[in-house]
């Protein structure tokens, strides 16, 4: 195991996956983003998450994302891979890329369309705990995979090597604070992160390690800053930089559906020359209008606060 991916904490960036068109991957963006990110305090970047439509991309796509994203990054910190999907063998293989190309860990939200009774979710942690060549993160991302991560298997996978962390995007407070309450119990080494923006603060509050936040591709420092003021409690702090986050949520809101976070960061990314624009299908740009207004959001708070 990477020594780092053990004690892992701070803020972990969800990179967006940059892309030419949808089925092509914008290297030169991959490359940028990367260079925009590390460098600035954070703990490690994670490719193919939510944020970076892994379960809508090409196989052939997510493979080259882990290639690139690893080989732009130069060992600075360490890579972590999504590796969520409805087959368990193209889960195995994206974990056996992501060993072969020198990624850290790889993180697994439960397979999704046909639901697992908490048995069979069990057996899948087990199952792919005896076939990923690198260390697990567990991936809580109930309004995607219709799973919560139950006690029982929380408890029965804290005793399986590895099986290092635990990443929740629930956005029930109360349900991250009882999984730290088992993991001090059984396992206390064990790495856990909040994936909501907003509940950053708290979860480090808390006694998590830290955040795996979409607007940490676009002001990782902002992101940084808020999770070490929470870390030292310094609740003044925390909610300056609250504040600026909470701005972000009008770059989110720009589209309809859940599209809209991903499309909304990627519009601002574009506005930053960072990366296009581009998506996987069925999603696609936004327009002009909500070009402009996203446009005035990010130079609002690089006005206000120095996020460079």
């Amino acid at each position: 195991m990477h020594a780092h991916i053990s004690t892992l904490r701070g803020i972990v960036p969800p990179l967006v996956t940059p892309l030419v068109d949808p089925d092509t991957l914008d290297g030169d963006g991959v490359d940028r983003l990367v260079d925009h990110v590390v460098g600035t305090g954070v703990a490690g970047l994670f490719v193919l998450g939510t944020t970076g439509e892994g379960p809508n991309l090409s196989y052939q796509i997510r493979h080259a994302m882990i290639e690139r994203t690893v080989a732009a990054v130069r060992g600075r910190v360490p890579v972590l891979v999504g590796i969520t999907d409805s087959s368990f063998s193209e889960s195995v293989s994206l974990a056996r890329s992501a060993a072969a190309y020198g990624a850290a860990a790889v993180v697994a939200a439960p397979p999704y369309y046909h639901k697992p009774t908490p048995t069979e979710l069990m057996a899948w942690v087990r199952a792919l705990h005896d076939r990923s060549p690198l260390p697990i993160f567990l991936y809580n991302m109930p309004a995607h995979t219709r799973t919560w991560f139950d006690f029982e298997t929380l408890k029965a996978a804290m005793q399986l090597d590895e099986v290092i962390g635990f990443k929740d995007s629930g956005g029930d407070l109360a349900y991250f604070d009882a999984v730290l309450k088992l993991k001090n119990e059984h396992r206390p080494e064990w790495r856990t992160f909040v994936g909501p923006e907003h509940l950053t603060a708290a979860a480090t509050g808390l006694g998590g390690d830290g955040g795996v936040n979409g607007g940490a591709n676009l002001f990782p420092r902002l992101f940084v800053k808020l999770f070490q003021a929470a870390d030292r409690h310094d609740a003044d702090e925390v909610d300056r930089l609250q504040k600026y986050v909470a701005t972000l949520g009008a770059i989110y809101a720009q589209g309809d559906g859940e599209s809209s976070v991903v499309r909304g960061l990627k519009c601002a990314l574009a506005c930053a020359g960072l990366c296009s624009e581009a998506t996987a299908i069925p999603w696609s740009p936004l327009g002009p209008p909500e070009r402009v207004r996203i446009q005035r959001v990010v130079e609002d708070i690089k006005s206000e606060w120095d996020c460079s």
